[in-house]
């Protein structure tokens, strides 16, 4: 399981992608098509056209990491996004939920007092 902190971010991309992509062809998509900073040491996340594999990208401090997950069974539930948004903003419980195949839509959020980011 990935630990994410509580000054990570963590970035959907919306729709899908090639997943033949690598280090150069994502951080390309994070700088262009999300307009960010993936050497910013947030997690950016993409899938595929089946919901089937998910990458994540992100830096260390020193260098690059891509996290890839392929379920023999199955899909995850990605998000969808509305109107002309490129991405989506996840919690680090959504994506622990995400990634445990939990469909985020049919979850919700206790009305706890949170601070904001």
């Amino acid at each position: 399981m990935i630990q994410v902190g509580p000054a990570t971010r963590v970035f959907l991309a919306a729709g899908h992608t090639d997943m033949r992509k690598g280090f150069n062809g994502l951080t390309d998509l994070v700088r262009h098509h999300l307009a960010a900073d993936p050497l910013s040491g947030h997690l950016y996340l993409f899938c595929n056209k089946r919901k089937n594999r998910v990458k994540i990208l992100c830096f260390d401090g020193s260098g690059l990491w891509i996290c890839t997950k392929k379920l023999q069974q199955g899909c995850f539930s990605w998000p969808d996004v509305e109107g002309t948004d490129v991405s989506v903003s996840l919690k680090p419980e959504e994506l622990s939920m995400l990634l445990a195949g939990i469909e985020l839509e049919r979850t919700r959020m206790k009305d706890w007092w949170r601070k904001s980011a």
